[in-house]
Order: C-alpha cells, then structure tokens, then sequence
C-alpha cells in the first residue's frame, strides 16, 4: 500500500488480549503434553473477526492447531487464510479473488513483509491507516486481512465502484486520486493497478492458483 488502510475450555476468549492469553495457554499446555494430544485443541475464525481457541469444538470451523504453532499474529495456514479470505470478502461484498490479487500484489502472501515506506502485513496496511481500522496488529493475518478489505470497500464506495480508481487510491491514496481525477501519473501507481487487475482475472477465472507461502 501506498501512502494511505478461532479457548473455550469453558469459554471464547476474545479482543486481543483475550486472544494472546488463550494463545500462551495453549502453547504451555502444548509443551507438557506429546504431540499426538495436541490434535485435542482446535481454532476458529468467529464472525467478528476474532480467533477463538478451544479443546471442545463446537462446530465444523474448528481445525486443529497445528503442533509448534508459536505466534497467531505471524503464520497461518492456508485454510485459515482461505476462511479469512473468503469471511472478509462476504462480508465487505468483494470478490475472493480481488483479495488475493491485492495480497499477492502488494506483499506476495508474507504476513510479515514491512515496505521501504513502512507499510505493514499481508495487505501492506501504513500504520496510520492501520490505527483508524482499528487493527492492532497488521502482522496478525486475519486482522490485517479485516484492514484491508474494509479500506478497499471504503475506496470502491468513495469512487462509485471504479475497480481502477479504488486500486490506485489503495496504492497512492485517495486525495492524490481524486485531485487528479484519475490514476496519478505516477509509474509505480500505474503499474500496481496493472498488476492487480491482472492477478485478478488469473484468479477470478482460475487460470492462476494462488502461491502461498
């Protein structure tokens, strides 16, 4: 981005305080059993965009947690990232592939990647962008993935639904956008949009698999 946006075990533990203290019981229960108990503890992605953690699942969204899973906020696999995907897409009326193609585009699907400009996360949120989505941690998959598709709908509302527009204004922000009344004639805004529209067609149409890290 630019210049600019799954325990219960009695309970869901939510916020993210709530989040990284069910995370370190986990791990700590983690340590003292063997692995082949660990299967015993699941996670879901809750239609609030929080993580819950629990040894008595509940439905069929709970996974199991991954043996030597160490941090929430860095690495996810890829049916959780799918879900989060597919969750924030419904949710902000975009379609799947046009978050992969943003993900792909700005950070190639690393949750950890930082910009030369300080933008953060799979989805490149600046941090003051980042602060007003209210997403405390852009390193965190799902809350960055929240930002993002929430900033892109906000972006394709303000410009009355012009994809082109809304990319540019993601890359090089919506004032510069709108004073120019059209994609900034700058190379790299000029280039992302070509590029994100172009992962887009490759995913919408299923020419392209999205390449995970």
């Amino acid at each position: 981005m630019g210049n600019t946006t799954p325990d219960q075990t009695s309970k869901s533990f939510r916020g993210w305080m709530g989040q990284a203290w069910a995370v370190a019981l986990v791990l700590s229960v983690m340590v003292l059993v063997p692995p082949a108990a660990t299967s015993e503890i699941y996670q879901a992605l809750q239609p609030d965009g929080t993580l819950s953690v629990t040894n008595v699942p509940t439905d069929r969204r709970y996974q199991p947690l991954p043996f030597g899973t160490t941090s929430i906020g860095t690495r996810i696999s890829q049916r959780e990232l799918e879900q989060a995907i597919a969750w924030y897409a419904r949710q902000y009326r975009l379609h799947p592939a046009l978050l992969r193609a943003v993900i792909k585009a700005e950070s190639d699907f690393d949750p950890a990647a930082v910009s030369r400009t300080g933008a953060q996360g799979l989805m490149q949120l600046m941090p003051r962008t980042a602060a007003s989505l209210k997403v405390r941690d852009p390193f965190n998959p799902i809350e960055n993935i929240r930002g993002g598709a929430k900033h892109l709908r906000y972006l394709l509302d303000r410009f009355n639904g012009d994809l082109t527009l809304a990319l540019a204004a993601y890359n090089a922000g919506e004032y510069r956008v709108k004073r120019h009344q059209q994609v900034p004639p700058f190379r790299e805004t000029r280039f992302y949009v070509k590029k994100v529209l172009t992962y887009y067609h490759a995913y919408r149409t299923g020419k392209v698999q999205p390449a995970y890290r």
